[in-house]
C-alpha cells in the first residue's frame, strides 16, 4: 500500500467539445505478460487488449483522457508494462493510471514514466475534478487506502467543493454481489464513503478489479466498474466463475452540470473465449 505523502498539485485537463463535456475512456485489468503469446485462462491477454485498442481507434469521436485503473500486468515484468505503453502510444488521448493488486508499483511507475505517461493523480477540468487513488496493499488481493490517500481526498474536496468529483480506484468500495470477489474489496471503504458524503457537488467512483460491468448508486454516489480487456468474471456468483461476455471497456461523458453518462463497449461475441474449466487464477 502506498504510504508516501501525495502532492495535491493538479494537472489541468481540457475538453475538446465546445459545450464543455469531457469524454473519457476506462481501460482496466489488462493482465499483460512479458511474452505477448502468454495466455491467462485461455486468452492471450496482449491480443485481446490490442483488439480493444483497435476498436477504440475505429471511433472517430475524440476523447480527452484514458483512465487505466490497475492490474495492467500479470507477471510484474518491465516488458509487460512496455507492452501496455506500446499499445497506449497508438491512442491519441493522454493516459493516467493507478496500480492494482497484481501490479508491481515501482516497476510500473518506472516503465510508464520512461514512456512519457503522466503520473498525475489529480486532474482538474472546468467543472469536474478526477482523483486517482492507490488502493494497493503489497502482496495482498484486497485493497486499502493509506492515510495519505484519504488525506488527499479530503484536500481536493476542501479545495474544490463545487467541482463535481470522479474518483478512480482499483478495488470496489461497495459489494458487487460476487462473494469470492467481495472478500477482496476495499477494506476501509466506510472511511472512503464517509469522506465522499461531505462533498457538495456530484460524486462518482470508477473502479476495476471485478472484471465485469457494474453501475449502482449508493447514498447518492454512483459506482461504476468496467469489463476487463481479457477474461470476464460472471456476475452474482458466489464462487469463482468466468463469464461468456467479451472483453470490453467503458466510455464516460462528464457534463458541466454534474451529469455523467456512460456506456460499456465490448468486442464481438466469441472474439476471445476463455477456458471455462478454470477454477481460479
Amino acid at each position: 500500500m502506498n504510504t508516501a505523502t501525495t502532492s495535491p498539485d493538479s494537472t489541468h485537463l481540457g475538453s475538446h467539445r465546445e459545450d464543455g463535456v469531457a469524454e473519457l475512456l476506462q481501460i482496466t485489468d489488462t493482465h499483460l505478460f512479458a511474452d505477448a503469446g502468454t495466455e491467462l485462462l485461455g486468452i492471450a491477454t496482449f491480443d485481446s487488449c490490442r483488439a480493444v485498442v483497435e476498436a477504440i481507434r475505429e471511433d472517430a469521436e475524440p476523447k480527452d483522457a484514458i483512465l487505466a485503473t490497475g492490474d495492467l500486468s500479470q507477471d510484474h515484468s518491465p516488458e509487460s508494462y512496455r507492452r501496455f505503453t506500446g499499445l497506449m502510444a497508438t491512442l491519441a488521448p493522454p493516459v493516467y493510471w493507478l496500480p492494482g493488486n497484481h501490479d508491481d508499483a515501482p516497476v510500473m511507475q518506472a516503465e510508464l514514466d520512461a514512456a512519457g505517461i503522466s503520473n498525475a493523480k489529480h486532474l482538474l477540468l472546468a467543472h469536474w475534478q478526477i482523483l486517482l487513488l492507490d488502493t494497493q496493499v503489497r502482496g495482498k488481493a484486497h485493497g486499502e487506502l493509506a492515510e495519505a490517500q484519504l488525506a488527499l481526498l479530503d484536500e481536493v474536496i476542501r479545495r474544490y467543493p463545487r467541482h463535481h468529483l470522479l474518483v478512480a480506484v482499483h478495488h470496489q468500495a461497495v459489494p458487487v454481489g460476487c462473494a469470492w470477489l467481495d472478500q477482496h474489496n476495499l477494506r476501509n471503504a466506510e472511511a472512503f464513503r464517509q469522506r465522499l458524503s461531505r462533498h457538495q457537488a456530484s460524486r462518482a467512483v470508477l473502479f476495476g478489479h471485478v472484471h465485469q460491468g457494474f453501475d449502482e448508486v449508493h447514498d447518492g454516489v454512483r459506482y461504476l466498474a468496467s469489463p476487463s480487456t481479457c477474461i470476464q468474471f460472471k456476475p452474482l456468483s458466489d464462487d469463482f466463475a468466468l463469464d461468456t461476455t467479451a472483453p470490453g471497456w467503458r466510455a464516460l461523458s462528464l457534463y458541466p452540470d454534474g451529469r455523467l453518462s456512460t456506456r460499456v463497449w465490448r468486442l464481438p461475441p466469441d472474439a476471445f473465449v476463455p477456458d471455462f474449466s478454470a477454477t481460479g487464477y
